[in-house]
């Protein structure tokens, strides 16, 4: 198996070396795992792409090459220049420092390098480590992540349908913020919504005087409606959500087109 790995914390991420092992646990001795990331971090980019300008891309190491561009850039790089000839079976996005469920999902870089390889029509899982006081202390907060991380791309890979139309699905994957011994499960679970969260921005001044706006994330700990991503990785499990780049809201149609009539 041929896997491409990416990321949007950088491609000196501790979180990406966690990534290159599981994509080598699950390519095998025979198999090859390739990596394209960021040259610099890209959290919070979402699903952009370097429309109006180009990315510069530079090789690393074996295998390994750096662009200066997104994550969903990082895909397009891989798929259609370093590895155009031969194209990868798999596409791996993360491991990412911080969760990527509920609204964060929207926000994430992580995800929308797993949108790309769904919409170039390859398999694409986005994985994610929560943080939380259950891990933070520990020698490696992915621990969770780094233990059960192989298994569960595994499962998801042997659940994927083969025969595919219209937009590919992608997985999100959150690993709950404990040790790995202490996680209780896998579940399988839609995206939620924390209650009252969200992104907002906190204005500092500059010792030059010039004002300037920091983003800032709601709270992580926030309670979600039960049995939604966020819910259950605050319970201890690691969450699996299928997802589509289809934004369409399917259960509004019938009443928006009586409007219409």
């Amino acid at each position: 198996m041929r896997i491409l790995i990416t990321n949007d914390d950088g491609i000196n991420a501790p979180g990406l070396k966690i990534l290159d092992a599981i994509a080598r646990d699950i390519a095998g001795p025979d198999g090859e795992v390739w990596t394209v990331a960021p040259a610099f971090e890209q959290s919070g980019v979402g699903h952009c792409i370097s429309y109006t300008h180009p990315t510069m891309i530079a090789q690393m190491g074996d295998r390994r090459f750096a662009a200066e561009g997104s994550p969903a850039d990082c895909v397009l790089a891989g798929v259609h220049d370093v590895l155009k000839d031969t194209p990868p079976d798999l596409v791996l996005s993360g491991v990412n420092r911080g969760n990527n469920s509920a609204e964060n999902t929207l926000y994430s870089g992580t995800i929308g390098a797993a949108l790309e390889a769904a919409l170039q029509g390859l398999p694409a899982i986005a994985l994610s480590q929560y943080y939380g006081v259950g891990n933070n202390a520990l020698d490696n907060p992915f621990e969770a992540a780094a233990v059960h991380g192989a298994e569960v791309v595994r499962k998801i890979l042997s659940a994927d349908p083969s025969d595919q139309t219209g937009y590919r699905l992608f997985y999100n994957v959150n690993f709950p913020p404990i040790p790995a011994a202490d996680v209780k499960g896998t579940v399988v679970a839609p995206q939620g919504k924390r209650a009252d969260t969200r992104f907002s921005v906190e204005p500092h001044n500059a010792p030059s005087g010039r004002r300037f706006l920091w983003v800032r994330g709601g709270d992580q700990r926030a309670p979600a409606e039960e049995g939604t991503d966020a819910d259950r990785n605050l319970a201890g499990y690691i969450s699996v959500t299928p997802m589509r780049a289809d934004l369409t809201a399917h259960d509004a149609i019938s009443s928006l087109k009586d409007a219409f009539a």
